[in-house]
């Protein structure tokens, strides 16, 4: 696909870009989706099952043992050619802030700096009693024992019927509000309050651009529309707006 010279003008040119990331930037680098995840032992659960507060509550062993589980899988998973050309896009950006629904780091990965991280990391830990971070668990008991009240380990996830951090919706609300050009990158811009996050940005002038294999409700209304997976199209996307010298 050719990246418009329009499109590649306003990146250029933009100062404050703001991106939305969803499962499919990690799709493409081997993570399973959280619901094609449920296989082998776990075929037999459903998601909403085994993330909840509830279901820690009624069996933590289990729930510990499923994300332990889904580390692994995540733990294999590399950054691909996308999330570099994000990471790239921030090194020529005045202002840049990476939103991320995904939970497997790759972006910190690929060295992107500034990321909101609206659901979590799994691969941190904090206390199900008091919230606070928990750095290295023992291995024994599962869940572990947090060190300093004894409380059981959780993984710093955001769990059906849990609130997003504060701090993470209010940065990226700041974000969509006030940015050049917003990025929608592999999300099927559905699952609030993510999803309205292109829509600011579209409501306050912004231009916005979908990059995605598929139609999602903004296809109609984006300012351009980049159908593909976000490893192709990223690339070329960084390459039209700062062509290579030499």
């Amino acid at each position: 696909m050719d990246i418009p010279v329009s499109l590649a003008t306003a990146l250029r040119n933009a100062r404050h870009v703001a991106v939305l990331t969803g499962a499919g930037i990690s799709a493409e680098s081997g993570v399973p989706t959280f619901r094609d995840s449920q296989t082998g032992l776990w075929a037999r659960f459903r998601p909403e099952e085994l993330a909840t507060p509830e279901a820690f509550e009624r069996n933590p062993q289990m729930v510990w043992e499923w994300y332990e589980w889904r580390r692994k899988l995540v733990g294999q998973a590399r950054p691909n050619p996308g999330h570099y050309a994000l990471a790239r896009i921030e090194q020529h950006m005045p202002g840049f802030t990476l939103i991320t629904q995904n939970v497997d780091g790759l972006h910190h990965a690929a060295g992107s700096r500034n990321v909101v991280e609206m659901h979590g990391n799994i691969m941190r830990n904090k206390c199900f009693e008091h919230g606070h971070a928990v750095d290295r668990p023992d291995d024994d008991p599962k869940p572990p024992r947090c060190p300093r009240c004894g409380g059981r380990v959780r993984p710093d996830v955001v769990w059906f019927g849990e609130m997003l951090p504060e701090h993470a919706l209010q940065a990226a609300l700041g974000a969509a509000g006030t940015c050049d050009v917003f990025l929608c990158v592999g999300t099927s811009t559905v699952v609030e309050p993510a999803a309205s996050l292109p829509f600011t940005a579209l409501a306050r002038g912004a231009c916005v651009v979908e990059i995605n294999p598929a139609p999602t409700p903004l296809t109609s209304r984006a300012s351009y529309v980049l159908t593909g997976p976000s490893g192709i199209i990223l690339p070329r996307l960084v390459a039209a707006a700062w062509p290579p010298t030499g």
